[in-house]
């Protein structure tokens, strides 16, 4: 037993450095500027020298090599506190504008949301325009899972519903720059920063479930007429977003866990769950909680609220919302 406590913190310390390694090697890789043959050298280097550290672990040089390892660890992480989110770049059409908006009474009133006409991913009508809700006809409160790598991860959008028969959605979404590639391991380490958008369903769930032909999920949540606190939230979000800029991290920040933060935020109750983590299977989470129709199982919720052969067959049209709807049930 004794030699079990004494090896414990040994082995802490072991893992830490050997995380840190990691970390420092890819966030040099990935963040350091200038030409791709300096920064390959300091990313290797700062690698080797992780390793070198671990290696001497086993040796009478162990805590010097500790010590001169967490000094340049130190100031790794002075200059990554360094690094400012953008707030001007060339961006993709679809992230080109931040969502910004105002609410006096109950009128909620958002600039720069979007309304794009889609044919295909590269063949769109940029529309972006002025919209006004009424925050006392909302209806109801939906949740759009887009599954883009299995059963486990999805795209996380929440949708509003208003009595004239609108629908805003709201999606944290990755800003990126014309010629960026989508890389999960480097949104990690500040590739990109984040985009708060309100838009059309027809728009920003079409374009998943008929454009890029994404497996789409609608689940009807449980939804108090009387509480807008989390459209109010998206909306400070938003504002904060477009004055401050933050970066994207595919962890930390990502679309579901930015929602999760905010519900937080504005005192709605949201438990640790592992499935807040792993997003695919967040509304298992809502029905375990009561969140969702309970009078079928969660399998039939999966099955009746698949969108994609009813979006196909509907199209793009003025009647999207109420055409992938068909059959769902409420709470």
């Amino acid at each position: 037993m004794f030699r079990i406590v004494q090896f414990f913190p040994f082995a802490v310390l072991f893992l830490t450095v050997a995380y840190a390694t990691a970390w420092g090697t890819l966030a040099l890789w990935y963040k350091l500027p200038g030409p791709n043959l300096v920064v390959g050298v300091a990313a290797v280097s700062f690698g080797i020298f992780g390793i070198s550290t671990l290696i001497a672990f086993f040796t009478s040089l162990r805590w010097r090599w500790f010590w001169v390892f967490g000094v340049s660890l130190v100031a790794l992480n002075v200059w990554w506190n360094t690094l400012v989110p953008p707030a001007d770049g060339n961006w993709t059409p679809d992230v080109a504008r931040q969502v910004t908006g105002t609410i006096d009474g109950d009128i909620l009133t958002l600039h720069n949301v979007r309304a794009f006409n889609w044919r295909t991913v590269d063949d769109f009508d940029e529309n972006w325009v002025t919209r006004t809700y009424d925050l006392s006809q909302t209806e109801s409160a939906d949740l759009f899972m887009s599954y883009w790598a299995g059963p486990e991860m999805a795209h996380f959008m929440v949708s509003f519903g208003f009595a004239n028969g609108d629908y805003l959605t709201w999606s944290m979404e990755v800003r990126r720059e014309v010629g960026s590639s989508f890389s999960p391991t480097a949104d990690f380490f500040k590739a990109h920063t984040i985009a708060v958008i309100a838009a059309e369903e027809r728009d920003i769930v079409g374009l998943r479930s008929n454009i890029k032909k994404e497996r789409v999920q609608i689940f009807r949540g449980q939804h108090d007429p009387n509480d807008t606190r989390l459209i109010e939230a998206y909306v400070a979000a938003a504002n904060e977003v477009a004055e401050k800029p933050r970066w994207f991290n595919s962890v930390f920040t990502n679309c579901s866990r930015s929602v999760i933060m905010l519900a937080r935020h504005v005192g709605i109750k949201v438990p640790f769950d592992y499935r807040v983590i792993v997003n695919g299977y967040f509304p298992n989470f809502l029905y375990d909680h009561g969140k969702l129709n309970s009078d079928v199982s969660i399998e039939e919720l999966y099955h009746l609220g698949d969108i994609t052969e009813r979006a196909l067959a509907n199209g793009l049209t003025d009647n999207f919302s109420t055409a992938i709807r068909k059959d769902v049930p409420m709470p």
